[in-house]
């Protein structure tokens, strides 16, 4: 490569990494870590694994660090408009031409693993933009960085960080294919990242086999256990009482990464907002994306709506992967609309609006179907009336749409065709 690729080249070399799927070990990023001269090793990090919430608990639990005065780098996943917002540094994305500089070298150290192992073991898309962003946050020069777990924890990707603090912020029923069928199996895969001697912190509400797996690996390891409550100890900008949970794990975080914490920089952390969750992109009526996508998210968000909407006229605007429980999430959101708007995000693995529908008890709420999701919130909006509330859920790739600029989505459509 001897031109600097461009940011839209380096998505698109990204792009391409997607059609050979994941695989799973880390075997891979090792060599890439060796290549890259161990970026990983350069800074402090907690890494946070979780079904649920890890992205928002991230984000706050970075907040909380670079209002204490120290340089904070994040890595987070998904993206909701381009990759480089995964990769962040004192609470702002890193700038795309940093982030393309970062992939090209990730290319370099790439070119040297895939030669070395054998025929057809190529690295992933994943672990190439893990090494990016290691290589950047430690060109960057961060003190500690908040690192999210992809998928799972064992085999992820991330897990080659010596990481002092780890943080469970729940366990759910999801990606069972690759992490086990049971809450047991899918606790054990996320905390194999403990390290020994190292503090673990637990989010409030999780699941009592997890909280089993939890102490026996930390006796096993040596850990130590933190409860982290459901109180935050202050008020929290987010919305919804699953996102003041998130804050008590972050903020238990940063007390075990750093001890005695000033209240006044919790305070000011506590300010962050999260994109994509309980996001208010609207006024009159009042419009919320939050990209909730398995049965134990809609969960938590059906359980923070009433709070919001305060007894207002509330309609949903919903979309679902084919891959997720879209029948129990269906379940638990209906109870509480008075009306659904079904669509389709233009990941071509969603369900169709008329699928959707299918799975809706008959005596529940009144039901459209809107194909586009543009037109499906507008409709959602013209349903709640300006004194309700619309909510977009059921997939990322829905709040992304919505989010995104209308050529920006139909190049993202295009280019996982």
């Amino acid at each position: 490569m001897t031109d600097s690729l461009t940011p839209l080249q380096a998505e698109q070399r990204l792009l391409v990494l997607e059609l050979f799927g994941m695989r799973f070990g880390l075997d891979r990023m090792r060599r890439l870590a060796t290549a890259l001269d161990h970026p990983e090793r350069a800074f402090r990090s907690v890494h946070v694994v979780g079904t649920n919430g890890k992205s928002s608990t991230a984000r706050m639990l970075a907040a909380i660090l670079s209002a204490h005065g120290h340089r904070t780098g994040a890595y987070l996943s998904p993206h909701l408009g381009s990759f480089w917002e995964r990769i962040r540094v004192d609470d702002a994305d890193i700038a795309p031409d940093r982030f393309a500089a970062a992939i090209e070298r990730a290319l370099r150290a790439a070119q040297r693993v895939n030669r070395a192992g054998e025929e057809g073991d190529v690295v992933t898309q994943f672990e190439l933009l893990t090494a990016a962003a290691y290589s950047e946050l430690a060109a960057q020069g961060v003190e500690m960085a908040v690192i999210e777990a992809g998928l799972g924890g064992r085999y992820d990707a991330t897990n080659v960080i010596g990481s002092e603090v780890q943080v469970l912020t729940s366990v759910g029923l999801d990606h069972t294919r690759w992490l086990g069928s049971t809450i047991a199996e899918i606790a054990r895969e996320k905390l194999d990242v403990v390290r020994p001697g190292a503090t673990l912190v637990l989010g409030a509400g999780l699941h009592p086999d997890a909280e089993s797996v939890a102490e026996l690996l930390a006796a096993e390891r040596g850990a130590r256990i933190v409860h982290a409550g459901a109180d935050p100890g202050v008020p929290v900008a987010a919305l919804g009482a699953f996102q003041r949970r998130n804050f008590a794990a972050a903020r238990a975080a940063a007390e075990a990464l750093l001890g005695t914490l000033d209240p006044a920089a919790v305070a000011a952390a506590a300010e962050v907002r999260i994109p994509g969750r309980m996001q208010v992109t609207g006024e009159r009526p009042l419009t919320v994306l939050d990209g909730a996508h398995n049965p134990d998210g809609i969960a938590a968000l059906a359980e923070a709506l009433p709070e919001i909407a305060g007894g207002r006229r509330l309609v949903a605007v919903v979309s679902i992967l084919d891959d997720k429980d879209a029948r129990s999430m269906l379940a638990r959101l209906t109870p509480i609309c008075d009306a659904l708007v079904l669509t389709a995000s233009r990941n071509p693995r969603s369900l169709p609006p008329s699928a959707l529908r299918a799975l809706v008890a008959p005596a529940g709420p009144e039901i459209e179907t809107v194909a586009e999701p543009e037109r499906a919130l507008e409709r959602g909006r013209a349903l709640a009336t300006a004194d309700g509330v619309v909510v977009a859920t059921g997939s990322l790739y829905l709040v992304a749409d919505l989010l995104a600029p209308p050529q920006r989505a139909a190049g993202r459509q295009a280019s996982r065709l």
